[in-house]
């Protein structure tokens, strides 16, 4: 069946740098793109970043509160995604999700779009 397994997650000071990884399984990887999504405790979950599947370009996509911080990637060998997250903020403390649909697309920070989530793992930024 459809897996996916977050890690990487902890705590780190303001300004540190952690690397989310998502660990899929059950499906054909390459042929799926994998979001992103954070919630943070009292808000509701809102889109981070998404990645096409390599055949569709491998094309990426951020919400503007972490454009030029986070950069997402993929490694089809591993069928992994990752989420490096730099100059991190208190504000991007959350429980972090990976999800898989086809595409990404006009749709891709809508939860809604996605057909299978991971079980999140928790980033919390503070000093």
């Amino acid at each position: 069946q459809v897996q996916l397994v977050e890690s990487g997650g902890g705590l780190v000071q303001p300004g540190g740098s952690l690397r989310l990884s998502c660990a899929a399984s059950g499906f054909s990887f390459y042929s799926y793109a994998i979001g992103w999504f954070r919630q943070a405790p009292g808000k509701e979950r809102e889109g981070v970043s998404c990645i096409s599947s390599t055949g569709s370009g491998g094309t990426t996509y951020y919400a503007g509160s972490v454009k030029g911080r986070f950069t997402i990637s993929r490694d089809n060998n591993k069928n992994t995604v990752y989420l490096q997250m730099n100059s991190l903020k208190p504000e991007d403390t959350a429980v972090y999700y990976c999800a898989t649909h086809r595409w990404c697309g006009s749709r891709w920070s809508d939860e809604g779009h996605y057909d299978y989530w991971g079980q999140g793992t928790q980033v919390t930024v503070s000093s």
